[in-house]
């Protein structure tokens, strides 16, 4: 025998399997518990505006109190590229009253030959701006159909609640338009305009 250089114990083996199979089932639990978080953290970030998310409240909140302090505030408008659209902010920016309701006005084109749906995401810059920032109505809230060359107005209204951060003197309100893949087929039926005629043609034969 040569001291100290013989078979390693057959109890070693087995030792280290197992160490293996825990690291597996630690790193699958892991995994699971990261993808089931996804959908909280989305309601989390909605509801304190955490992550560039702004704060939405219902469309006839009233009481608000006014301030005479003055905030700029940038429009920012983009669109992915798997969407056809042309997509702009109709100012690039204006000057508001903190808790004063204000209006911002995006335009949209769809210039293709189809029937398109979309979908708008916001942000809101700089983050910490974003749990001040309340929109009481957006065209972000639900999906957008524009049918083929059709046009639209999409306004968002919207307040800045008087105890915003004096060390914040300008907010950026970001969208940017993703085709909606998931939409279903009845979302482009119920807003084609052919579709009313269509059947009543059917109907006179």
């Amino acid at each position: 025998m040569r001291g100290g250089q013989g078979t390693p114990p057959p109890h070693a083996k087995p030792s280290h399997a197992k160490l293996v199979r825990r690291l597996v089932l630690v790193a699958v639990g892991m995994f699971g518990f990261g993808f089931a978080m996804w959908p909280l953290y989305g309601v989390f970030c909605d509801l304190t505006g955490f992550g560039g998310r702004a704060v939405t409240v219902a469309a006839d909140a009233t009481g608000v109190p006014k301030s005479d302090r003055q905030v700029r505030i940038r429009f920012d408008a983009t669109v992915n590229s798997g969407l056809p659209w042309v997509f702009q902010a109709q100012d690039k920016s204006a000057t508001i009253t903190l808790g004063q309701m204000s209006e911002a006005l995006y335009l949209a084109m769809n210039p293709s030959d189809e029937a398109i749906v979309g979908r708008a995401v916001y942000n809101v810059t700089p983050p910490e701006a974003s749990l001040y920032f309340v929109k009481t109505e957006c065209f972000c809230f639900t999906e957008q159909v524009l049918q083929a060359r059709e046009s639209r107005e999409m306004p968002v209204y919207y307040f800045i609640q008087p105890d915003l951060p004096d060390h914040i003197r300008e907010i950026t309100l970001s969208y940017t338009f993703y085709r909606d893949e998931n939409a279903a087929a009845s979302a482009l039926a119920a807003n084609d305009p052919s579709s009313a005629s269509g059947t009543a043609g059917n109907r006179e034969e």
